[in-house]
């Protein structure tokens, strides 16, 4: 299968824990729609301890996934929001 453009894309999204508005992500994201998965690479900041764990209330809001041969966390859509 072919990988993520290696250029990547220049929008920058924040994703925050819904259940306690904790700031987990800066990442670089393409297109219009919702945020699916999150490639390890696009990641700018990361704030969180431990993969795939809000560091505030302990949530878990992702899955770690091997996607188009590049490590990925498959986003859970209830348990995030992004701006």
């Amino acid at each position: 299968m072919a990988k993520p453009n290696k250029k990547g894309p220049t929008q920058t999204v924040e994703v925050f824990c819904r259940q306690c508005k904790t700031l987990l992500y800066k990442y670089r994201k393409g297109g219009k729609g919702a945020l699916v998965k999150c490639f390890k690479e696009r990641i700018i900041s990361d704030y969180t301890q431990r993969p795939c764990h809000c560091p505030n209330c302990q949530q878990l809001f992702a899955r770690e996934l091997i996607i188009q041969g590049v490590g990925a966390y498959k986003i859970i859509s209830a348990k995030v929001y992004i701006k």
